[in-house]
């Protein structure tokens, strides 16, 4: 029993909180310096086969979801759990005994003064409202405290980082990412979700030197059968927040019509953005990719780019693929064709497409409950300050008045002073 109740002590002690935080912060600093979800023989490029090796033992490139890094964690709240049980029963007999004149009048204090009057009015300038009498030996007493609130400061403030660490941590593992790209005028689904999302408009706004300033995408999500629709807009750190999902403006690029014909016959018409593949209608293993879209394009060196983002000399970089094979690659100017037997292709109407990634925390209200609980913590653990003040009658009528503050002693003292109109003698 003796070694149960030692284990918990330690489990609950500060010392135990200190060793998981410098664990913690260091395991994030790593998770921040090493680049998370690669392959092994991309962190073997980029640093060495053994670092590489040691980086995938230890889970080091998926840090925050890895099974040490959550129960850390566990151990973390765990603690902050425990300290605040045992804190408990102690805050709580503070506060019933805080009220009590046998509490008040035989506690110690921080500052003294004598009186010739009756002490009420200091009461009141000293911010103590409720003044009780009683007796001391069978002496006139007065005394009261204020902000017993402040008594409870450390243990919310404890209770809310609690909060915030399960909801952000929780939060970490159960929620879902979602990556939805296309242009204007488009409707996909969001994964599994069995929601809709409609691109109503995108934005590239740009300074005057031509740098652009902010992309903007005006968006529509709605259910499956259309009964309820949000609309907002999605920007460059805003995004836009509907049906408990966060939508954020992720990048952009080129996307262009792409146009298939068949024996000189219309046989589809559809948008394509630049990195995705048009399957022909009748001949699904008959696949076009679109490489990449340059707006002016140029060759330097041997390898296509482009001078600037204006449409002036359009090309298309494309790559045909017939039942997994690569058959063809190469680069369309404008209105040149591409011809695969019977079929014809050309590309058409470039336009900038938006990414749009979407977020679901399904725990995000509780990580915000607990960033409001610390908040009020804060508060109550820096500003309101308990303290309590009593004073008893001499038999030749004068007063003696005591005050304490857990809190702000300094202030409480200097206070005192100019309300008792005498120097307070500290014991």
């Amino acid at each position: 029993m003796e070694k149960l109740k030692k284990a918990g002590r330690f489990l609950s002690s500060m010392q135990f909180a200190m060793i998981l935080l410098f664990i913690l912060v260091a395991a994030c600093v790593l998770g921040s310096l090493i680049t998370q979800g690669k392959t092994y023989e991309w962190y073997a490029a980029a640093y060495s086969e053994r670092t590489a090796g040691a980086i995938l033992a230890l889970h080091l490139d998926d840090v925050f979801h890895s099974l040490w890094f959550v129960l850390l964690t566990a151990f973390l709240c765990l603690n902050l759990l425990l300290c605040n049980i045992v804190r408990l029963p102690s805050i709580l007999r503070q506060w019933r005994e805080s009220g009590t004149p046998e509490t008040i009048l035989s506690a110690g204090s921080s500052v003294q003064a004598k009186m010739k009057d009756a002490p009420d009015a200091a009461f009141a300038r000293m911010g103590f409202r409720r003044v009780k009498e009683g007796s001391a030996e069978g002496r006139r007493c007065l005394y009261s405290v204020k902000n017993k609130a402040g008594l409870f400061g450390a243990w919310v403030c404890h209770l809310g980082v609690l909060l915030l660490i399960l909801g952000f941590g929780l939060g970490q593992v159960l929620k879902t990412e979602y990556a939805v790209f296309g242009v204007p005028g488009q409707t996909k689904e969001i994964g599994d979700t069995g929601y809709l999302l409609t691109i109503d408009d995108f934005r590239i706004d740009e300074r005057s030197d031509g740098s652009v300033s902010q992309y903007t995408a005006d968006l529509t999500v709605q259910n499956a059968d259309g009964s309820r629709k949000l609309s907002g807009s999605a920007s460059v750190n805003s995004p836009a927040s509907m049906f408990g999902m966060k939508f954020y403006q992720n990048s952009t690029g080129w996307a262009a019509a792409v146009h298939v014909k068949k024996d000189g016959k219309a046989l589809q018409d559809e948008v394509v953005c630049a990195g995705d593949f048009l399957a022909a209608a009748d001949k699904p293993e008959l696949v076009i990719y679109l490489n990449a879209f340059y707006p002016d394009y140029v060759l330097e060196n041997g390898t296509p780019t482009t001078k600037s983002r204006e449409v002036r000399n359009p090309a298309y970089l494309y790559s045909v693929y017939y039942r997994g094979q690569m058959i063809g690659m190469n680069a369309l100017l404008g209105d040149e064709e591409l011809t695969i037997d019977e079929y014809t292709v050309t590309f058409s109407d470039p336009e900038t497409y938006t990414l749009i990634q979407i977020k679901r925390d399904p725990l995000t209200p509780l990580a915000l409950i607990g960033g409001l609980v610390t908040l009020l913590g804060l508060i109550l653990a820096l500003y309101v300050q308990p303290g309590r003040m009593w004073a008893v009658q001499e038999e030749d009528g004068t007063w003696t008045v005591w005050g304490y503050s857990r809190k702000g002693g300094a202030i409480f003292a200097e206070r005192f002073r100019e309300v008792t109109k005498g120097e307070p003698e500290r014991e």
